[in-house]
């Protein structure tokens, strides 16, 4: 049996270039960015080159990226010392209700410890209004984290425009781009913005892997404690295969690629929504279809279909999607993301699943995915007659 990946929202298989780049790394180049001894300076070069790279995808200074494990030891390296540094100036965060786990557990942690944490709405598409974000900014407020596109249902928010109104706020604006990085074009100088996370892995590179832009001028202490690599920023010996194989990644990703991707995966959207229309299967779209959203997410109620059964048939039919969040797997509560659009009585919240796109994924996949959810649907349905009939 075949088995078919639509889950890339929650990780990517490494690229060849990536794979070959970081074995050339691990067999050739083992030293230590910090020895001053000719094995260490040939890994601060690797390490000094990768760095640019990544820096120039998002029109950043190279001395403002520090590489980190991943989305979320950037994000709660910002929420933490942020709160930390600034404790002085006011206690209110302000965020929204579908932000990733990292933010959401760590806002949790610190509205229990003395600080007004804020969580807009979203609607039923998945966005925030500008106008609630307006009305609860206030002078003590020290921190916007609010993300550049939502990892379960694709949703896009206004980045440049909230960058826009905090240029003459005190508050610092951090976005998480992690599943938005590699398919949207980010400029942190054009939107605004004083921080950013990313993660490796969602764009073909390592896992472990990301970076943190932190905009010249914010100063807060190193999260890890320890040694002053990456400039006393972040504590620990920098991993240069993956720094190396994160770099060959986001070389990949041109600006054409990028709109390539975005533009590919939103006709694979469109296939599968006319697939499963004309199969029959009762279905509706969580989010939307706009062309600013993310292409490579697509959210589905699969109605009155418990996400449980969904899921367990699809892989036993060797077809790979989620729930919702990889960082919630094996949870029964539901989606945080879809109780803030729909509410928590909704069904949705039980039945929908989350399928994704990536490098690899061919229309062929597409088939295999409408094709075991229609055979799924129909076998529930004859069940269901057949249980009336008696």
């Amino acid at each position: 049996m075949d088995h078919i990946y639509l889950d890339n929202a929650a990780t990517t298989p490494m690229s060849d270039e990536v794979v070959a780049t970081m074995m050339d790394q691990m067999q050739h180049d083992f030293g230590n960015a910090s020895s001053v001894h000719a094995f260490g300076r040939k890994a601060r070069a690797v390490l000094d080159d990768s760095r640019h790279v990544i820096a120039n995808s998002i029109h950043a200074k190279d001395d403002e990226i520090v590489f980190t494990a991943g989305g979320t030891e950037s994000n709660n390296t910002v929420w933490m010392q942020t709160a930390t540094v600034r404790r002085d100036l006011g206690r209110r965060i302000i965020t929204t209700a579908i932000e990733h786990e990292s933010i959401m557990k760590t806002a949790n942690w610190l509205a229990h410890n003395g600080y007004d944490v804020v969580y807009l709405p979203v609607n039923e598409e998945g966005s925030i209004n500008l106008d609630d974000l307006k009305a609860a900014l206030t002078d003590d407020t020290i921190l916007v984290s609010i993300m550049t596109g939502n990892n379960e249902v694709g949703s896009t928010m206004p980045i440049h425009e909230i960058g826009e109104l905090l240029q003459d706020h005190q508050a610092w604006f951090h976005t998480d781009a992690v599943q938005a990085y590699g398919l949207l074009d980010i400029d942190v100088n054009r939107d605004h913005i004083d921080l950013l996370s990313t993660s490796a892995h969602k764009i073909n590179g390592p896992k472990q892997m990301g970076f943190l832009f932190r905009r010249e001028g914010i100063d807060f202490p190193s999260f890890m404690k320890g040694g002053d690599q990456e400039d006393k920023r972040r504590a620990g010996t920098e991993n240069i295969p993956a720094i190396a194989g994160f770099a060959t990644a986001v070389t990949a990703l041109t600006a054409d690629e990028k709109a390539h991707r975005q533009a590919k995966y939103a006709s694979f959207k469109q296939y599968v929504v006319d697939g499963l229309t004309k199969a029959g299967v009762d279905f509706e779209i969580n989010g939307s279809l706009r062309p600013d959203n993310l292409q490579h997410v697509l959210n589905l109620w699969i109605k009155g279909v418990e996400n449980d059964v969904t899921l367990t048939n699809l892989d036993l039919a060797g077809v790979a999607v989620s729930a919702g969040s990889a960082c919630t797997a094996g949870s029964l509560d539901p989606s945080h993301v879809l109780v803030a659009m729909f509410g928590k009585d909704n069904p949705r919240v039980m039945q929908s699943i989350r399928l994704s796109f990536g490098r690899y994924t061919t229309t062929a996949d597409l088939d295999s995915f409408i094709n075991a959810l229609t055979a799924m649907t129909q076998r529930l349905n004859a069940s269901a007659n057949e249980q009336e009939a008696n």
